[in-house]
């Protein structure tokens, strides 16, 4: 019992991670507010709305622009209106600015599909983490931390894509870009590291209960160097 206790700790850590790994991964449009990326645009003057317009929205000015899994949102704060493109997986956007513009390819999107699949790996080790069996508590583990190194690379594709969108909107003329890390990717550090949590406790929570069940099976133990000595003499007098 005290073995599964020390478990339980770790359900909680998968349980939230899976959570959290699955409201990124819905994501936009359905969920606006779990973005990886927005850039905020405003005038050089710092007032008013900046001429920026996105090729995919005919004639419409932006102020911010949010990228997620499956789509991406444009916002204009004048009209206090959103509009959400749902191209699917793996879309481009481009961002015009007077005489420059901007692209990002779907070749820098198409990796954040890695998120649902860090989602299911997270599922399939919180299933196995309910069991008691001792072997698939070690699946649980081994899962968790296959669940863990996906987020990882899927949290490595969130670095490349802010650090490639920050890059490149900077170079939109006459007009002021910031480029900040949104919900989403704060959201999928904290997946990883409850997945490391959870992982690392199963798999002490196993080890304990290996452990304990091997005490209490009873194994005798090996006889002193003393006792080892006294043996012959025992039999000897049994002899005698």
């Amino acid at each position: 019992m005290a073995s599964r206790t020390f478990c339980i700790p770790g359900i909680l850590f998968l349980f939230a991670a899976f959570v959290l790994n699955l409201l990124v991964s819905i994501s936009l449009p359905a969920l606006p507010a779990l973005d990886i990326v927005r850039s905020h645009f405003t005038s050089p003057s710092g007032h008013g709305l900046a001429t920026v317009t996105e090729s995919s929205v005919p004639n419409e000015s932006i102020d911010q622009i949010r990228y997620g899994i499956w789509a991406y949102c444009i916002y204009n704060a004048q009209s206090n209106d959103r509009t959400c493109v749902d191209p699917g997986h793996g879309y481009t956007t481009q961002v015009h600015s007077g005489t420059s513009s901007v692209t990002i390819k779907s070749s820098w999107t198409r990796g954040l599909a890695v998120h649902p699949v860090a989602a299911a790996v997270t599922f399939i080790a919180l299933v196995f983490g309910f069991s008691t069996h001792i072997t698939l508590t070690l699946i649980s583990s081994l899962t968790a931390f296959l669940a863990a190194l996906l987020t990882l690379i899927a949290f490595a594709i969130d670095i490349a894509l802010y650090a490639f969108v920050h890059d490149k909107q900077n170079n939109l003329s006459g007009v002021h870009v910031r480029t900040v890390a949104g919900p989403g990717f704060w959201i999928t550090l904290a997946a990883l590291l409850l997945l490391l949590l959870g992982g690392c406790t199963v798999c002490f929570g196993r080890r304990r209960e290996r452990m304990s069940g091997a005490t209490s099976y009873g194994y005798p133990s090996k006889p002193g160097v003393f006792g080892r000595l006294r043996t012959p003499f025992r039999r000897r007098g049994n002899a005698v």
